[in-house]
């Protein structure tokens, strides 16, 4: 017993000095941690804040149809996903496994979202349930979705590849989350305070031509810096020869504890219902800006935030930091459910700015753990299954992750709409426009019914146990076997023949 005791000791103690020489080596260069700043910014500089409203009271698409397009739309996203993620993951190029992708999907991604925003200037006088609206309508949900789905694979594999260092990966999650933040808001902060003025007739402007103009524009500079992260990002973690089998893919997610736990706390947190908190600023209060008001204190203090990540990370297992960075908004926003809901306050915007603002300040005390650790995860946990299979399955790990979650999602997108038909909305009546008892409803909808409905998903969450010496041992045995076959390969190209014609 004491032997192996010593030999576990002395094998803890190798794979902490392997990680810790491992902090020192810095792949990552300045150009390439800019275009990853500008890529990371990519994926909110746009209005999609407000996509649902301008889908139902712009482009005006009947709520049941809406249900109908949720539920189809659901399904093929389930099938794309597999059939891209399974020829994403058998890519071998010269230029990498994910980045040819990345390049492919630019220009018709932009297009795409492009021509999305720009639909109300071809059925503007075209009834809830046009035929023609819908197909269309339909159509480019199916293309944008396709398109989305290639983005998200090979973006996510991207990312995970990117350099085999887990410090230099955490630092430039880190760096692009909190430098980001002061530019990727922009476009939602502004796209506020014009719909605001715009309906209380300040700003002399239709509310369709403002959502087609910010839609297009935004859609156009995301998509510019995500083309320039795709030509210059490298990928640095070497990719077996052999393309892995469909039987070998799902090997890797079965055996893979980490990702099965994220993957259960996703399904469960899909079962969360509730609309967006922009139905009931707009309609209700007659603020969308609300969200730029009562994030004012939180701004200052989000960006903060990060600077203890490292020290938490160092302080708190990674279950403990997924538990606080994702259920602390939660538990605040009962307390702001409580306010509205007394004495209808809900109808009052002096009530409710004080408390939807203390619980964004607080909330945004724990921001840095909450965009930095879960996607430090899902890249820990694309490392586990090289680590238990000898081979990685980006593509299919990071699909594996997200279908039960699209599944359930696509029901409760359905049963938003349902619901939201059911208290009564009235598409396109803007604020002033509801009954008493849709406004509350919507209230209900974004604060209480989304906590209570997603509450479960905290369970997987207190069994995740990739921490401490576990992580070191992991990360330590797989720096040694991508030396080993890097070392391989290029024993293998210096054997090969040298052509006559460079002899």
């Amino acid at each position: 017993m004491a032997n192996e005791a010593t030999a576990l000791e002395l094998e803890q103690e190798r794979a902490h000095i392997i990680t810790t020489a491992m902090k020192d080596r810095r792949y990552v260069g300045t150009k390439e941690t800019v275009a990853y700043i500008l890529y990371d910014i990519a994926q909110s500089f746009d209005i999609n804040k407000y996509r649902d409203i301008f889908t139902t009271d712009i482009l005006k698409i009947g709520l049941k149809f809406q249900s109908v397009t949720n539920a189809v739309v659901g399904v093929w996203d389930i099938i794309n996903d597999i059939l891209l993620a399974a020829l994403v993951d058998k890519t071998r190029t010269r230029w990498g496994k994910f980045k040819p992708w990345l390049v492919i999907y630019a220009l018709p991604g932009v297009m795409l979202s492009v021509m999305f925003w720009l639909l109300p200037l071809f059925f503007k006088d075209k009834g809830l349930y046009d035929v023609s609206k819908l197909a269309v309508f339909l159509v480019f949900q199916l293309l944008s979705n396709l398109a989305t789905s290639l983005r998200d694979i090979s973006r996510t594999g991207m990312l995970a590849v990117i350099t085999p260092n887990i410090i230099d990966r955490t630092r430039l999650i880190t760096q692009a989350n909190l430098l980001s933040g002061f530019v990727e808001k922009g476009p939602e902060i502004l796209m506020g305070v014009l719909i605001d003025l715009v309906n209380h007739n300040v700003l002399k402007i239709k509310m369709r031509s403002l959502y087609m103009s910010a839609g297009s524009v935004t859609a156009i500079i995301s998509g510019l810096f995500a083309i320039y992260f795709s030509l210059v990002a490298k990928e640095r973690v070497q990719q077996t020869v052999d393309k892995p089998s469909v039987g070998s893919t799902f090997k890797s997610i079965l055996n893979n504890k980490p990702l099965l736990l994220i993957t259960l706390a996703e399904i469960l947190g899909a079962f969360s219902v509730g609309s967006s908190l922009n139905y009931y600023y707009i309609n209700v209060l007659g603020l969308a800006s609300m969200s730029t008001i009562v994030g004012i204190p939180g701004a200052v203090v989000s960006p903060i935030s990060y600077s203890w990540v490292p020290w938490a990370r160092e302080k708190f297992s990674t279950k403990t930091l997924w538990l606080v960075g994702s259920h602390t908004s939660d538990v605040l926003m009962i307390g702001v459910f409580l306010v509205g809901a007394i004495n209808k306050n809900y109808k009052r915007p002096a009530a409710m700015i004080p408390a939807f603002m203390l619980r964004e300040t607080i909330w945004m005390f724990t921001w840095g753990i909450r965009s930095v650790i879960p996607e430090e995860m899902r890249n820990e946990a694309i490392d586990y299954g090289e680590w238990k299979n000898g081979y990685r399955t980006e593509g299919m790990t990071g699909v594996a992750k997200g279908i039960p979650k699209k599944i359930i999602s696509t029901v409760g997108g359905s049963v938003n709409a349902i619901i939201l038909d059911a208290i009564g909305y009235k598409q396109g009546a803007g604020y002033g426009g509801q009954t008493d008892k849709t406004e509350f409803g919507l209230f209900t909808m974004s604060t209480i019914l989304p906590v209570v409905t997603g509450a479960l998903s905290v369970i997987p969450k207190l069994f995740y146990d990739l921490s401490g010496k576990k992580k070191e041992r992991m990360y330590a045995e797989l720096m040694e076997r991508r030396k080993a076959m890097s070392d391989e390969v290029n024993a293998d190209d210096a054997a090969k023949p040298v052509p006559k014609e460079e002899a």
